[in-house]
């Protein structure tokens, strides 16, 4: 069976603020049907008030394998089948590398990297046994270019990135598509304190800290309700790219990265060649 689905089913989690919010209300609206996750059911309880049977509330949180487990099983027997399982759960760890606790950091990743491990791991047999599937992940820019005092979140994007990388070479023969939503500055919750965790701080980083925020205050950030369009063309079309920006700011800061990057191999590459030995 296609996934061209003339309406689609979508599993999002973290659907109760930014993102997650913004696309399952921009699919409801289209006539989509939306399976709606969040720690707390009672934050999108009125989607159900607004959309009726197109929309299924789960409660779940990510980092609850059995939750996960139990509210992928639900969403799929509720529905008859999932065109788009979008992992859209997470936050950022404020700290830097010295200040952060190791605890903290498992934390981190227990939701934004295991948590969305447990839905992929959930949803597959079911996207398999379909035949068909479009497993859509939230990055962010800095899944390619790494930031002093948010490091730890840097780097769980990196390895989101890898992850499903390595994941759609794995599932395409299944019909399984995979993509990546790398979203730049934008005003969402996701500043917020909800969506924040800040590390034990250290007097050595107060100052620079300082600096690295009032820099943030200045950056441009974008309107999330101007992304709908994108993430729908990007779920109904036929072969979707693995990486989505959003937004006009993340290609021009990549490409300078990757640009400095291949300058600085280059320059030592006489040295790395001749660590070959033969």
């Amino acid at each position: 069976m296609k996934d061209q689905q003339k309406n689609k089913v979508w599993f999002i989690t973290g659907a109760s603020r930014g993102f997650g919010r913004v696309w399952a209300e921009a699919a409801l609206k289209r006539g989509d049907n939306v399976a709606a996750t969040a720690r707390k059911g009672e934050s999108i309880a009125d989607l159900k008030d607004q959309y009726g049977d197109n929309v299924l509330i789960l409660t779940m949180d990510v980092t609850n394998t059995e939750q996960v487990n139990a509210a992928v099983k639900q969403a799929y027997e509720h529905f008859g089948r999932l065109d788009v399982v979008l992992n859209n759960a997470g936050y950022s760890l404020v700290g830097t590398i010295e200040e952060a606790a190791a605890d903290d950091v498992r934390a981190l990743y227990e939701t934004n990297i295991f948590g969305t491990l447990s839905v992929i791991k959930a949803a597959l047999p079911l996207l398999r046994e379909q035949g068909y599937g479009h497993i859509v992940g939230v990055s962010s820019g800095l899944g390619h270019i790494a930031m002093p005092v948010i490091g730890y979140y840097c780097s769980s994007k990196w390895a989101f990135e890898a992850i499903h990388e390595s994941l759609a070479a794995e599932v395409k023969a299944f019909g399984i598509k995979v993509s990546i939503i790398e979203p730049g500055a934008y005003a969402t919750e996701f500043g917020s304190q909800e969506s924040l965790k800040f590390a034990v701080g250290i007097d050595e980083y107060t100052g620079f800290k300082a600096k690295f925020v009032e820099g943030l205050q200045g950056i441009k950030r974008g309107d999330p309700q101007a992304t709908p369009d994108a993430v729908m063309a990007l779920v109904d079309a036929e072969n979707p790219p693995l990486r989505l920006n959003l937004g006009n700011q993340n290609l021009s800061q990549v490409r300078a990265a990757y640009e400095s990057r291949l300058a600085e191999w280059e320059t030592w590459a006489d040295i790395a060649n001749a660590a070959q030995g033969n």
